[in-house]
């Protein structure tokens, strides 16, 4: 078997994109999209139809309910390719308005049961912030699954697995970017690869912790750089993995092992702990790397979602 095959065998694998056509030919259980994604996507002419289809036909709409219906015409593409869930971002710009979040969350989950998909095949994806954790609370409550997202810290995981969120998506290849641009030119790539890199070795840590306290709340390791880093967290729930990487994977058929084991973590001595308000502020404060990521990944995201915001007005 060739090692996406190999992965297969211990993990869900996602794919990671807005480029659906792509997705037949590595058969990923999920899918996941960000702004980002969207817009690259919407540029493209395979694509294009797919905005300028919804704005023609939404003309008289506000611009958020275009951009939500945007979002949802692509997620009901990548559901006739995938047969688990798309996860559909909540505009960035909303990521510290917890009551503002809720309303577009409930909306989206709207549009995709006014098209015929049952909520347990959207997950809502949310910036894991405070606000967006105490949203995606409420919306788990409700029966609407949640995928936090931009997450970069125990912290934040803890908080996520504290109030019943579905899954999280610790951001493995920016946590190693950004521990690589700090340390410059004393960064020493071989000592910190596999095991040893960053963001591995984060994601290590929540998924002991989760697995050591029976946390339900499922862990998907996202934003991937190489291929090492894929297969340093083989064995956890989920990956998302970009096009690039899964045709990666695929074309190899060295082995590959199992890295994480649920029943190896649950004999580890790992205590419990918890994060009300302002001990997860504190927490996320005193991790310079978490609170700079997050930071720039919401200018990010909100910088493309304003971006798509001025395509869909330039159609109007």
């Amino acid at each position: 078997m060739n090692q996406l095959e190999q992965l297969k065998a211990f993990t869900t694998v996602v794919a990671d994109t807005g480029n659906f056509k792509q997705l037949a030919q590595f058969t990923p259980r999920d899918a996941t999209t960000n702004p980002s994604l969207i817009l690259k996507a919407v540029q493209s002419p395979d694509y294009a139809h797919l905005l300028e289809d919804t704005v023609a036909a939404n003309k008289t709409d506000a611009l958020d309910l275009v951009v939500d219906k945007v979002l949802v015409a692509f997620g009901l593409e990548i559901l006739k390719v995938v047969p688990g869930r798309v996860s559909t971002e909540v505009d960035a710009r909303l990521s510290f308005d917890t009551v503002a979040t809720l309303a577009r969350a409930r909306r989206l989950i709207q549009m995709y049961e006014a098209a015929g998909i049952g909520r347990e095949r959207v997950l809502i994806k949310i910036a894991s912030t405070w606000e967006g954790i105490q949203a995606a609370r409420e919306l788990e409550l409700e029966g609407i699954h949640t995928n936090l997202t931009l997450l970069f810290s125990f912290c934040q995981a803890v908080a996520c697995g504290e109030n019943g969120i579905q899954l999280i998506s610790p951001f493995v290849g920016r946590i190693y970017d950004w521990y690589k641009k700090s340390a410059g030119a004393n960064w020493d790539e071989a000592a910190n690869a596999g095991v040893n890199d960053p963001g591995v070795k984060s994601v290590t840590a929540i998924f002991n912790y989760f697995k050591k306290q029976g946390i339900k709340t499922e862990v998907m390791g996202a934003s991937f750089r190489n291929v090492g880093q894929i297969q340093a967290l083989a064995g956890s729930d989920l990956l998302t993995i970009s096009p690039d990487l899964l045709a990666q994977l695929q074309a190899s058929e060295a082995p590959l092992t199992r890295a994480l084991d649920a029943d190896a973590a649950k004999a580890l001595d790992l205590p419990k702990v918890s994060f009300n308000e302002a001990a997860f502020r504190f927490a996320l404060n005193q991790d310079a790397m978490a609170t700079e990521k997050l930071a720039e990944g919401i200018r990010l995201f909100a910088a493309d979602a304003g971006k798509l915001d001025q395509m869909i007005e330039s159609l109007r």
